[in-house]
C-alpha cells in the first residue's frame, strides 16, 4: 500500500513539474540573440552573439559610474558571449587565426581597444576565468565614435574586396564602433581542386581555364584546357569567347579575333545570344 501511495506521489509531482514547465510565459530576452555570417572568397564567417542595450545606462568609459569601464575585460555581448567561426585560416588584424570557434573578448579603451580570440568556449561569457594560454588573437584597434546612438550591440561583416580577399568585422554599440580588418586566402584552395577535379570530370577544364585567366596565371595552360573542354561541347559559344578572352591576353590578336568571330556567329545561330555577340564585337574592336 505504501508503494502504491508512493508512486501515485511521484507520479503527481512528476505531472505538476510538466505542468508548470509547459505554464511558463513567453517573454521577449533582455539580450535577444543575434547572428550575422557572409562568405569571404571560400571562408564562412559567422559571429553568433547576444546583443545588450543601452537603456539609458553608461556603458563606456572612465571609472565606476559605467557598465564597462576602460581597462578591464568585456565578454562583448551578454549571457554566453559572442562567437566568432571560420570555416579555413584566416588573417584578422594582420596575424593568423586557424578556422574554428572562438570566444570574442574586448577590452576597452578611450582611443584603442584590445581585441582577443579565446578557444576555450567553455567558460562562456566567464571574464574571471581567462586565461591567457587560450589566447589564439591579441590585437589592438582603433576605436570611432558613432554620430549616433546604438541602442543594441550589433556585428556586421563588410567591406568586402573587389577580388574577395578582405573584409571589416565592424562593431559597434552606444557610440563606439570597431572595424577589424579580415583577410582570406583561396588560391590553395582552388589549386587543389583544379588538380583533383580535372583528372575526373573534363568540365572542369573549362572553370580551371577561367581562373588561370583571370589570376594571370599561365595562359598556355588556360588555353590548353580551354581547348580540352570545348571538345565536349564545341558550341558553347560563351566559352568560345573566354578563349578568345585568353589569345587576346596572350598577345595573339590575330587568333583572338577569329576566335570572337566564330563565337559571335554561335551566339547570333543560337536564338538568344545572351549579349555575346555585342562581348564579342566589343572584344574585336579592342583588338583592331
Amino acid at each position: 500500500m505504501k508503494r502504491i501511495l508512493l508512486i501515485n506521489c511521484l507520479s503527481i509531482a512528476l505531472l505538476i513539474a510538466f505542468s508548470s514547465a509547459n505554464a511558463q510565459i513567453q517573454m521577449p530576452q533582455p539580450s535577444p540573440a543575434g547572428s550575422v555570417s557572409t562568405t569571404v572568397g571560400l571562408t564562412d564567417i559567422t559571429i553568433d552573439y547576444f546583443r545588450p542595450g543601452v537603456k539609458g545606462r553608461k556603458i563606456f568609459g572612465e571609472g565606476g559610474d559605467y557598465l564597462q569601464p576602460y581597462g578591464q575585460i568585456w565578454r562583448t555581448g551578454a549571457n554566453n558571449g559572442s562567437v566568432l567561426t571560420l570555416s579555413t585560416d584566416a588573417m584578422i588584424g594582420g596575424q593568423s587565426v586557424p578556422a574554428g570557434k572562438y570566444l570574442i573578448f574586448t577590452v576597452p579603451g578611450a582611443d584603442e581597444w584590445r581585441f582577443m580570440l579565446y578557444k576555450d568556449l567553455s567558460i562562456g561569457g566567464n571574464t574571471a576565468a581567462y586565461n591567457k594560454d587560450n589566447e589564439v588573437l591579441n590585437i589592438g584597434v582603433k576605436s570611432n565614435k558613432t554620430s549616433n546612438t546604438v541602442e543594441s550591440l550589433t556585428f556586421q561583416i563588410h567591406d568586402i574586396s573587389a577580388d574577395n580577399t578582405e573584409a571589416k568585422i565592424a562593431m559597434a554599440w552606444e557610440n563606439v564602433a570597431l572595424r577589424i580588418p579580415v583577410k582570406v586566402s583561396f588560391d590553395d584552395i582552388v589549386m587543389a581542386d583544379i588538380k583533383a577535379k580535372t583528372q575526373v570530370d573534363p568540365n572542369v577544364y573549362i572553370q580551371a581555364a577561367n581562373y588561370y585567366y583571370t589570376t594571370g596565371r599561365d595562359l598556355e595552360q588556360a588555353l590548353a584546357w580551354m581547348d580540352m573542354g570545348l571538345q565536349a561541347n564545341p558550341n558553347a559559344f560563351w566559352n568560345i569567347h573566354m578563349k578568345a578572352q585568353i589569345l587576346a591576353k596572350m598577345g595573339k590578336k590575330k587568333e583572338a579575333i577569329e576566335t570572337a568571330n566564330e563565337s559571335m556567329a554561335k551566339a547570333k545561330a543560337s536564338g538568344n545570344d545572351f549579349g555575346y555577340v555585342k562581348r564579342n564585337q566589343d572584344l574585336i574592336n579592342s583588338l583592331k
